[in-house]
């Protein structure tokens, strides 16, 4: 379980292909200070095993499915991502809660900034847009956001400086991807609605 506050923004280093998936080589500094192996590290808001670390960088592996399901097979060396460890039971919680189980992948539709702030428009996936609602919580790209506003096939959300600073959003461009995570209680509603009827 994560919260959707990103710790630090970290760099791809290495990418190894293997038969049965993918391996990144991520540098760190904030998500290490007390990892241990088979420790949880959402990157772009994707739960990953640490499989490997030093003082400098930790190792995940992608099995197929989460190549399938994210967009981490197309991460290259150089990029950049977001990091997050798993939240403690006796931690505060600032953001939502987040699974860090990427429901789909969208795109950016347009980054407009507006006064001091960023406003940031992406795409509603099909078969998952009821459970995008305005000033309902999101994740994207493993961060916790608020739905500014909701259209027929986009919605906006309002990125602040700061959030746009210490996350990946201010390398986003119009067409780029992004892990969603849906809030997994607009899931569990959907689910117990649909057993009713």
């Amino acid at each position: 379980m994560f919260t959707g506050i990103v710790a630090e923004v970290g760099e791809i280093r290495r990418v190894e292909e293997t038969e049965g998936g993918r391996r990144l080589t991520i540098a760190a500094d904030e998500v290490l200070s007390d990892v241990a192996d088979g420790a949880s590290i959402a990157v772009n808001g994707a739960c990953l095993t640490v499989e490997e670390f030093d003082d400098e960088s930790f190792e995940v592996f992608l099995a197929a499915e989460t190549v399938a399901k994210t967009y981490l097979g197309e991460i290259e060396e150089g990029d950049v991502v977001n990091l997050e460890r798993a939240l403690r039971a006796d931690a505060r919680l600032d953001g939502h809660f987040v699974q860090g189980h990427v429901d789909t992948t969208t795109e950016v539709v347009d980054v407009r900034e507006v006064g001091e702030d960023w406003e940031y428009e992406f795409a509603v996936p099909e078969a998952f847009g009821q459970y995008i609602v305005s000033k309902g919580s999101v994740a994207l790209d493993g961060i916790s956001l608020t739905v500014a506003e909701k259209g027929e096939d986009t919605f906006t959300v309002a990125i602040i400086p700061t959030t746009r600073r210490v996350t990946n959003l201010s390398e986003k461009e119009p067409g780029d991807p992004v892990h969603l995570e849906v809030d997994v209680l607009a899931k569990y509603a959907d689910e117990l609605l649909a057993e009713r009827r």
